[in-house]
């Protein structure tokens, strides 16, 4: 593979740590007391769950967050900060680019109607897939320094 200024592994590399990068900000830019005390983060999902077009979302959103809105709004916002630093240090690196796949698929499937969050899940995801076949744990990663997943 012929690249320019870095090698294939530390384009990869760049490429893990700016989906880090982006899950760091999402995370940042939360109002955490209002997700964890005012549950606004739940309570704006459940109103989008609520009038969504498929049935699946609407009964699965019910049985599965609804119950339990408190341990749900812990479980997204802490979910992106280790996303973001997983990713960022290269730690844990295949775990986390699954993960991340599957809340961006989560998150599409429930603002599939909103073109924004369409365009925002459907790149974070593709990253997550070139960053998964792609091994970009192989370069700047702890996952590399400590021999990991070779």
């Amino acid at each position: 593979m012929d690249t320019i200024w870095l090698t294939g592994a530390q384009w990869l590399a760049v490429l893990r740590i700016g989906l880090g990068l982006w899950w760091l900000e999402s995370w940042r830019h939360k109002d955490r007391k209002a997700w964890f005390d005012r549950g606004t983060g739940i309570t704006w999902a459940a109103s989008i769950a609520a009038e969504h077009r498929w049935s699946a979302v609407r009964s699965g959103f019910e049985k599965a967050v609804a119950p339990h809105p408190r341990v749900m709004a812990y479980v997204v916002v802490y979910a992106e900060l280790a996303l973001g630093l997983g990713l960022i240090t290269g730690f844990l690196t295949p775990i986390a680019l699954v993960g991340g796949l599957l809340l961006n698929t989560l998150y599409f499937t429930l603002m599939v109607h909103d073109v924004a969050e369409q365009g925002q899940n459907s790149m974070m995801a593709l990253m997550s897939v070139v960053g998964l076949f792609g091994m970009s744990w192989q370069a700047w990663s702890l996952d590399s320094a400590f021999g990991l997943f070779l």
